[in-house]
């Protein structure tokens, strides 16, 4: 037979180079070691799921938002700024979440944009709510995940 792949010998679940090294008795590289582990220890999510993250994440700034307008009536008007700003920065990030498919890492940007709206739009909205500053100290590790998610698309 002239087929010099051996893909008419080679099981699916088996790589080629893990067949070689047992026919041959050569070792595979560094490299390919390398892959294989990474592959082992980071599974990924598809990059089109952040479209489903963002639709929930949409649903829930608008009907917060509506809320936030129409519905929500403090003891304390300053906490109807804590809400507005909650809501705007939800559905600021909310709509770059859409676009995180396509970015390098779409995984780093869109889990590090999600952890964003839950952590500082989420202890806002908590705060306003609830119109106790307690657990307000969450708000700047939101920030800073939406900062390293704007900066992730730097690399």
């Amino acid at each position: 037979m002239s087929d010099t792949n051996f893909s008419w010998i080679r099981p699916d679940n088996i790589p080629l180079e893990a067949l070689l090294t047992l026919r041959l008795g050569s070792k595979p590289s560094l490299r390919s070691r390398r892959k294989e582990t990474r592959r082992q220890l980071a599974p990924t999510m598809d990059p089109r799921m952040w479209h489903k993250v963002a639709a929930i994440s949409g649903v829930a700034a608008i009907g917060l938002g509506t809320y936030g307008a129409h519905g929500f009536k403090p003891k304390n008007p300053s906490y109807e700024e804590v809400w507005r700003t909650a809501s705007l920065y939800h559905l600021v990030h909310t709509a770059a979440l859409v676009g995180a498919p396509i970015a390098k890492r779409p995984n780093i940007f869109g889990g590090l944009l999600t952890t964003g709206i839950v952590g500082f739009s989420g202890t806002c909205y908590t705060v306003a709510y609830l119109e106790d500053r307690k657990i307000s100290f969450i708000a700047p590790y939101g920030g800073f995940a939406f900062l390293a998610a704007w900066a992730s698309l730097l690399f």
